[in-house]
């Protein structure tokens, strides 16, 4: 089985910052990219940011953070990171982290979830 687990939610003012992590363990051949999405009440799951874990690990951002949010990763911690600074109090919602994990080397590619962080800013 696979786990990922989130951590470093919490309240912050607007103009602030926090950083993220997710950890994924358990029964892992690679990881194929990790990611964030965030859903705010009544709205949609929407994507944050997405990283690839292989090669130049390229990412990808929604509009809405690009400049202010980064997206990292730590292979051998299988460890992603989302730093977030200048927050606004419209991201404020639950984020999940998400990854695309291979358990075995017959490649098939099994997507994961981790149970969600609240992130609340206030103005």
């Amino acid at each position: 089985q696979v786990q990922l687990v989130e951590s470093g939610g919490g309240l912050v003012q607007a103009g602030g910052s926090l950083r993220l992590s997710c950890a994924a363990s358990g029964s892992i051949f690679n990881i194929a990219y990790m990611g964030w999405y965030r859903q705010a009440p009544g709205k949609q799951r929407e994507l944050v940011a997405q990283i690839i874990s292989g090669g130049s690990g390229s990412t990808n951002y929604a509009d809405s953070v690009k400049g202010r949010f980064t997206i990292s990763r730590d292979n051998a911690k299988n460890t992603v990171y989302l730093q977030m600074n200048s927050l606004k109090v419209e991201d404020g919602a639950v984020y999940y982290c998400n990854a695309g994990i291979r358990r075995e080397a017959s490649g098939v590619l099994w997507h994961y979830w981790g149970q969600g962080t609240q992130v609340t800013v206030s103005s």
